[in-house]
C-alpha cells in the first residue's frame, strides 16, 4: 500500500464501490484437531498480546506476521517460534501477508489510523478478523468497515475484551434484577498520571519505517512521546484518553444498559498539566445522552484522581434504591439508607483476554457470527460515541447523532 494514498480516497474506492469478495476458508465444526492458520498485522505490544492468547488457547498456527519495525518482526517471530515450534514468515507490508496461501484469519493490532485500510483489505480477501479497538480512527471509517464486513460475511470480533469480565456481567445481572432500583444516572472515569513525556524531536529508530507507520495519517516529526505505545495521547494518532481507554467503559455501559448510540454528546476540558507534552485533553468531562439514563465521563491525567484511588477506574450506576460501582474485578453496592452498609463482591476474571480471543476462534470454527461477543456494528457504536465526544471537545458544540 502506498502510504501517501489518502485515507478517505481509499475508503471510497475500497469500501463503497463494488468489490468482489473471496469465499472464506472454513473447516468442519467438529475438526478441533485442525489448526486455524492465522496472521498478525502489527506485531508490537498488543498485537502479540492477542496472538499469544490465541496460542495459549490452542488450535491455531501463526503462519505469518507483519510490521513496519524490523525489530518488532524479529523479536515477535522469535517468541512465536518458541511458543509453537514453527517460525512464522515475516513481512513488512500487510498486502503480502494477506496473499499467503492457506491463511484463514487475521489479527489486526496496529495503530487506529491503519485499521480501516487493513480491515477492508482483509474483508475483500474473505478472511476472518480479530481487530483491536477502537474500531477505526473516525466515524466514516467505522461505517466503511461495517459495510465491508457485511458484504464479506466473514467472522469479525473487535477487541473489547472487558465484555468478558465477570464483574461487569454480575453488575448487569444485579441491575436487571432491580438491586439498585431504576438507574437514573451513570458516571464513568479513569484517572491516571502518565508522567512526563519525551517530546524531543529526533530521528526515528533505524528499525522503524516512520513514514509507513504514519501511513494515511499526518506525518509528524518523530519523537518518543508519539511513537510505539505512546501514540495514544497524540490527537492525530490515538485521539486521546477517552478514545483509547475510556472507550472500554462506554462500551460496557452500552452493554449493561442495552443501549445503542447516544442522542447527543457534549464534552469540555483542556490541556492544563501536560501543556507542550500531549495534544489531547489531560482533563475532560463528557456527557452522553442515552435513551435510558444520561452518562457522564471524566478523566484527569494528573494528580491523585478521585477522593479515594479505589474508584479511579470504574463505573457508577446511580439508582433510586442504591448505587452500584463496577470495575474489572469487583462490584461494590451502596444500598439506600443512612445506616446501610456497603457490599463488596470480588469477582476476578484472570483470563479476560484469552476468553475474548477464544470466543472469536470458536465462532471461526463453527462458522457462526451469532457467537461473537462484539460485532463490528456493536463496536462501531462504542467507537463512534467517543469519537463524537472528541469532535464536541474540539469544536465546543453539542454533537447530535442522526440514526437515519
Amino acid at each position: 500500500m502506498n502510504s501517501s494514498m489518502k485515507r478517505r480516497k481509499f475508503l471510497e474506492m475500497a469500501s463503497f464501490g463494488p468489490a468482489a469478495v473471496a469465499t472464506s476458508l472454513y473447516f468442519p465444526q467438529d475438526s478441533r484437531e485442525r489448526k486455524i492458520k492465522i496472521g498478525l498485522i502489527g506485531s508490537g505490544w498488543y498485537g502479540m498480546v492477542d496472538v499469544k492468547a490465541a496460542l495459549k488457547i490452542g488450535g491455531v498456527e501463526v503462519i505469518g506476521i507483519c510490521d513496519v519495525d524490523s525489530d518488532h518482526l524479529t523479536a515477535s517471530a522469535d517468541e512465536i517460534e518458541k511458543l509453537q515450534g514453527i517460525r512464522p514468515v515475516t513481512f513488512k507490508y500487510y498486502p503480502d501477508l494477506l496473499n499467503m496461501k492457506g491463511l484463514e484469519a487475521v489479527f489486526i493490532g496496529t495503530i487506529p489510523h491503519w485499521h480501516a485500510l487493513q480491515f477492508i483489505a482483509t474483508c475483500k480477501k474473505g478472511l476472518d478478523i480479530y481487530c483491536e479497538k477502537p474500531l477505526a480512527y473516525d466515524v466514516m471509517e467505522g461505517l466503511a468497515m461495517v459495510n465491508a464486513a457485511k458484504r464479506a460475511g466473514n467472522i469479525v470480533q473487535v477487541g473489547f475484551q472487558r465484555r468478558q469480565a465477570q464483574s461487569f456481567r454480575k453488575a448487569k445481572e444485579l441491575i436487571e434484577a432491580g438491586k439498585i432500583g431504576e438507574v437514573r444516572q451513570i458516571a464513568a472515569q479513569i484517572h491516571y498520571n502518565p508522567g512526563p513525556q519525551d517530546t524531543t524531536i529526533q530521528p526515528p529508530p533505524a528499525s522503524l519505517d516512520w513514514e509507513e507507520w504514519c501511513g494515511p495519517a499526518p506525518k509528524l516529526e518523530y519523537r518518543p512521546s508519539i511513537g510505539h505505545k505512546s501514540w495514544r495521547l497524540e490527537k492525530e494518532y490515538g485521539n486521546g484518553h477517552l478514545v483509547d481507554w475510556g472507550i472500554h467503559h462506554i462500551d460496557i455501559i452500552r452493554k449493561i444498559m442495552s443501549e445503542g448510540m447516544p442522542d447527543d454528546i457534549y464534552a469540555t476540558g483542556g490541556i492544563f498539566a501536560l501543556k507542550d507534552q500531549i495534544t489531547s485533553p489531560d482533563t475532560l468531562e463528557a456527557r452522553f445522552r442515552f435513551k435510558r439514563a444520561p452518562v457522564t465521563w471524566q478523566h484527569r491525567l494528573w494528580g491523585n484522581g478521585d477522593v479515594t484511588r479505589e474508584f479511579n477506574n470504574g463505573i457508577f450506576f446511580y439508582g433510586d434504591k442504591g448505587t452500584l460501582f463496577a470495575e474489572d474485578s469487583k462490584v461494590v453496592i451502596f444500598p439506600e439508607g443512612r445506616d446501610a452498609k456497603r457490599e463488596d463482591l470480588v469477582i476476578p476474571t484472570p483470563a479476560m483476554q484469552e476468553n475474548h480471543v477464544e470466543n472469536f476462534l470458536k465462532a471461526v470454527r463453527q462458522k457462526d457470527n451469532k457467537l461473537i461477543d462484539c460485532t463490528p456494528e456493536d463496536a462501531f457504536q462504542s467507537t463512534a460515541a467517543v469519537q463524537l465526544a472528541m469532535i464536541s471537545y474540539n469544536t465546543g458544540t453539542i454533537v447530535k447523532w442522526d440514526s437515519r
